[in-house]
This record gives structure tokens, sequence and C-alpha cells, in this order.
């Protein structure tokens, strides 16, 4: 069959933490066609066309040209998963709404060959600066766990034929019942088994260039996956010697929709295991799923997260090993969200350079900020402050000079 434009319609959701979705991608011109959905969506829905041209630093091997985006090098493939040949991202600009939602749905144009595949993920921004999960698109609309303010869509290309076009996207939300939440609950933490990534000089499914001493973590589902740069998604990992913030920037081990710090409920795959279990560690503890990842490869380890060289050797280990992770985006998140600044980046037991070291922030990471105090002066790049900022994600206080906001005591924010 020849290689033409087909239009999929598809309810889209941005999913809640109590919902279920399977895959919806576009995969060849024969399965589109057979793809058509219903959009209708209530008649408050806003609607707008995003802009697919505008390639940046955020996006990993993609280009826009006349015929649509497509990927840049056919070869290309990531780091730590492994992924098919021909990977590409684009990460489209976050789109500030007028009224508040919680359903989102899309309709994407593209051109398919054969073996070539098109994923469209969604997320959506609270007032607080925090992000739900990105979630695929489903073939139904789903409700978030929140009202969000701000939706932003991502577009994950596999195509080793370099053929594919994807020639546009529209998307529409609006608002459905109100969710149920689990406000205030704590981020959800779990022992799993670490492997060093290695990998130096690579590419990481977000396209982060992988160095000497780097700091990141992978984890084998791209719904925790941030954004190069950020750490609007990160873990706190706790080795034999230390524990470290850092940011998920690349997806693996073994597994790439293995979301296994989620409820089984609404886990994007091996649904049958329970909350914590990695599907690597049950394939290779007590042969689930015939000893094999999803991909049909042979587990050799127990493996749930990948640790990038530096903060493999930062937090103690020598070796593969095991480790705490507590994925920090799960939380109630309670406090005042904010952005931090610096690298490296101490959290306190006390308000003092003198306390014990409980966490690090390896780079710029979001964090939320439930009190602050007048603690130890201390100075750093020419600023002085005595406000130390209590993040209750990790059970301490970090310098408020390291809150990445023009006031000395942070606005809106308690006294502890």
């Amino acid at each position: 069959m020849r290689d033409r434009w087909q239009r999929h319609r598809w309810p889209v959701g941005l999913v809640s933490a109590l919902a279920c979705l399977g895959p919806a991608v576009a995969t060849s011109p024969a399965t589109a066609a057979d793809a058509r959905v219903s959009t209708r969506v209530a008649p408050d829905g806003i609607s707008w066309t995003e802009d697919l041209s505008r390639v940046g630093s955020d996006d990993v091997n993609v280009r826009h040209s006349p015929g649509g985006l497509r990927v840049l090098a056919r070869d290309f493939r990531t780091a730590s998963a492994e992924s098919g040949r021909g990977y590409g991202a684009r990460v489209l600009a976050p789109r500030t709404l007028d009224r508040p939602v919680n359903r989102v749905r899309a309709e994407l144009t593209a051109r398919l060959p054969a073996g070539a595949r098109v994923a469209v993920e969604v997320r959506g921004r609270s007032g607080d600066g925090s992000w739900t999960e990105w979630r695929e698109v489903a073939a139904t609309a789903v409700t978030l766990p929140r009202t969000v303010s701000t939706v932003q869509a991502r577009l994950t290309l596999t195509d080793a034929s370099g053929l594919a076009r994807v020639g546009g996207l529209r998307l529409t939300a609006d608002r459905g019942p109100e969710p149920r939440t689990g406000a205030g609950a704590a981020a959800f933490s779990a022992r799993v088994f670490a492997t060093r990534e290695g990998l130096v000089g690579g590419t990481t499914a977000n396209g982060h260039v992988i160095q000497p001493n780097d700091h990141f973590v992978a984890l084998p589902s791209r719904r925790g996956l941030s954004p190069n740069g950020s750490g609007q998604y990160s873990v706190q990992v706790c080795g034999p010697a230390r524990c470290e913030t850092a940011p998920v920037w690349d997806v693996g081990p073994w597994n790439t929709r293995d979301d296994h710090w989620n409820p089984s409920s609404v886990r994007e795959s091996f649904q049958d295991l329970p909350q914590g279990k990695p599907e690597a560690q049950a394939a290779y503890e007590t042969g689930y799923n015939g000893g094999l990842d999803a991909s049909g490869r042979r587990v050799l380890n127990p493996a749930g997260i990948d640790l990038a060289d530096g903060t493999f050797a930062n937090i103690g280990l020598t070796d593969n090993g095991w480790v705490t992770v507590t994925y920090l985006w799960t939380g109630g998140q309670p406090g005042t969200s904010f952005p931090t600044w610096g690298t490296d980046v101490r959290i306190r037991q006390q308000a003092t350079t003198a306390s014990t070291e409980v966490a690090r922030l390896a780079g710029p990471t979001r964090v939320n900020v439930r009190c602050q105090v007048h603690g130890r002066r201390i100075t750093v790049d020419g600023i002085t402050n005595d406000g130390w900022s209590y993040l209750p994600d990790y059970g301490g206080y970090v310098s408020t000079i390291f809150i990445d906001v023009a006031e000395a005591w942070l606005p809106g924010v308690p006294t502890c």
C-alpha cells in the first residue's frame, strides 16, 4: 500500500491515577484508516493547533521541513533503552488556558509507512507549578487527577525508514467530572535494584548528551521523563553512603512502558504486578513473562533504575546493588512549588550548614516548600541570606539562596 496522509481522530486523555489505558498510536496507513473516532467535545472546549515547526533544544533527532515533522537521522538510537532505530521526540510549547480543564483530546495528521510509529503524549500543570505525568493518547477521554491551567503535548516518533511525516496536531481541552484526589499523600518509595548507566557520549531519550561523572537517572517509562535540563520529574535515590536527588533524563533499563511506581490499576503495562516491583525484577526472580522483558530479551538482572556515573558514585555504590528510590512527583505535593538553581546543592536536617546532610539536588529541580525559617546566614555567589526552606519531600532544609526567586523571604510561604 502506498504511503498517504491520514487524519487520526483520538479523544485523548491526560490520565488520572485511577484510570487504565492502553497504547493509542498510529502504526501504518492501514491501521490509521481504521482508527477514526468521534472528536465531539463539550461546548466550552478550547481548541488550538500546535506549531510543529519550531524545533529546539528540548527536541531529539527531529527536523521540520515543508513535508512536515520527521526524524533527522534514521539510524539514531537512545542510550539506556536501546530504542529502535529512527527515534525522535518533539516537545511542544506549553499552552496556558483561560479556564481550568481536566481532559484533552487530539487530532493528528500524519503519513506513516509500514513499521513507522508516532505517539501523542500529553500532560497538564496546576497553578502550583506541578505537572501531571505524561500520558499517551487513549481511545477515550480520561479525567486528570486534578484540574490544570496549562497543557503540553509531546510527539514521539520511531521511523527507521526516514519517510514518515507528521503534518499537524490539533488539541481540544475541556472540563469533565471532578476527579477523586489523594491530596496530601506521601511520595511513593520502593526498594529497587540499580545499575550503572555509563554510556558516556551517548544521547538520552530527552536529548541530553551523557557526560563523565554525570548526575541523572533512567526509569523504564516515558511517563516520568523530564525535558532536557529540567528536574520536573526527579527521584531521591538513597544508597550505602547518602541520598541524592537526580532528574529523570532517560528511559530504561530493560523496558520502556513499565511505570512500576504507579498503582497497578493505572500502570501502563504488567498490571498484574504489585506497585513498586519492576517487570525486570519479577522476570529475573520468578520467571515472570517467561523470564523475558517486553522486547523478548532474556532478563539478566533485576534492574528497575539506571544511575548516571556521578549519581552512582555519590550515593556510595561500587557495584550494581539495591537502593531506595522515592518518586518525588507522585506525592500530594504539600506546600508551594518553586524552582531551584545550582548543582550539588545540599539539603540539611536543620537550618544550618553544620547539620547532617540528608540529600542533594544534583541540578535545577522544582521543589515543594512547606515553610521557612531564619537559620544560619550564608553567602553564595555574593548573595547573603539567613532564610532556609523546609522541603517535606526530602525531610530537610535548603538555603533559600538556592530557590530561584528574587525575594530573600519566599512570598506566600508560612514560617515553620
